[in-house]
């Protein structure tokens, strides 16, 4: 059949909407028409260079749609689901899966491959060429072609344009509080940069009891929009964020801070070490560029006032628990999820939804197909 897709030719150039070909499922995979995708920060990564992944590809890692086709394997879905992708598949049996680290999958060699999962050939196309499909999923597109692994039904009832951001930046800051950074109720919690990621650990921590949580961000309309997540208290910088954690704990400092920033820098993980207690815990969501090595923080301050820092992909959670999860407390109203998205666009509109993202206008940016 064909579609509509945004692809990516070559680093630091534009998305450009390509008509491509798309094959049939296999027997273990699912043909998905996409509703509604998420302008995630990763995706720029694939622009930058940041994540290396084999061009030309097709973006999109967090999306939401309905099923129109299943491979005759397929158990889990069927025609006429309502489906939210994951962006680390899971296949259930793996050591990680069975022991309920479903973020871990050993299927996740497969994410840099830009393969699919069932027998490594392209199932896009566009000018002759095969299209990698950014985190296995490729949701700028109109329709795609799923391994099983990658996607989770969901209740009919729940709008697609909001399910589309639990696929990976609600989830992802969410779990990072929740189960990365564990907060508990009457915790201090520090979350730097709040985007669509950080507002989401926002949340996660104020669902998990945080009695004051520090939003740190240089842009003034995504520290007003944490407050309405659950911040308490606001920041430009990790500096001013010292003093006030300072005062707000008489001197005892955060119990966690989560990096959540647009790129993670390697001098940023000291002094936002230094914002965390002893045996406080710093977490590091935020993507590097692949090609960093160099971190600097105090190996004296680690060591002896026994702090720990966390890497979390996925939030640390599990697509198929945590997805249905949040959406439920989307349902009973303890997530926001109408309140993140700042503008739609249409595929069309992809570069002009990333400017934007670039200069600070959005929170959440979301595609919404036809």
């Amino acid at each position: 059949m064909r579609a509509k897709a945004a692809v990516l030719w070559g680093l630091k150039e534009s998305w450009q909407i390509e008509e491509v070909e798309l094959d049939d499922p296999e027997p273990q995979e699912v043909l998905v028409s996409m509703v509604a995708a998420g302008l995630c920060h990763s995706d720029e990564h694939l622009v930058t260079g940041d994540i290396p992944i084999a061009l030309p590809a097709v973006g999109g890692h967090e999306g939401a749609g309905v099923v129109e086709k299943v491979g005759a394997r397929v158990t889990s879905v069927q025609v006429g689901d309502h489906v939210v992708m994951s962006f680390i598949p899971s296949c259930g049996r793996c050591r990680p899966c069975a022991s309920g680290h479903q973020n871990l999958c050993d299927l996740g060699r497969h994410l840099m491959l830009g393969t699919p999962i069932a027998n490594g050939i392209h199932r896009m196309r566009a000018k002759g060429q095969g299209l990698a499909p950014m985190s296995l999923v490729g949701c700028f597109a109109s329709h795609q072609v799923l391994h099983e692994a990658s996607v989770i039904k969901i209740d009919p009832d729940i709008g697609l344009d909001k399910a589309a951001l639990v696929s990976c930046g609600v989830a992802t800051g969410w779990g990072s509080a929740v189960h990365t950074a564990r907060v508990e109720p009457g915790d201090v919690v520090v979350v730097v940069g709040v985007g669509g990621i950080g507002s989401n650990a926002v949340q996660g921590a104020r669902n998990a009891g945080a009695r004051a949580i520090v939003a740190v961000d240089p842009v003034e309309l995504k520290r007003q929009s944490a407050q309405r997540f659950g911040a308490t208290h606001t920041a430009s910088d990790v500096f001013e964020a010292y003093s006030l954690v300072n005062d707000l704990t008489r001197g005892e400092l955060a119990d966690s801070a989560i990096i959540t920033t647009d790129v993670a820098r390697g001098d940023l993980l000291g002094p936002v070490l230094s914002l965390v207690r002893k045996g406080g815990a710093v977490v590091v969501t935020a993507i590097a560029p692949f090609s960093q090595a160099e971190v600097t923080l105090s190996l004296f301050e680690l060591t002896l006032w026994q702090k720990e820092v966390r890497g979390s992909l996925f939030g640390g959670g599990n697509p198929r628990v945590d997805i249905p999860k949040i959406l439920t407390l989307y349902r009973e109203g303890d997530v926001l999820l109408d309140e993140l998205i700042t503008r739609t666009y249409p595929l069309a509109g992809i570069n002009e939804g990333y400017q934007d993202m670039r200069d600070g206008r959005n929170v959440r940016g979301l595609l919404v197909f036809d």
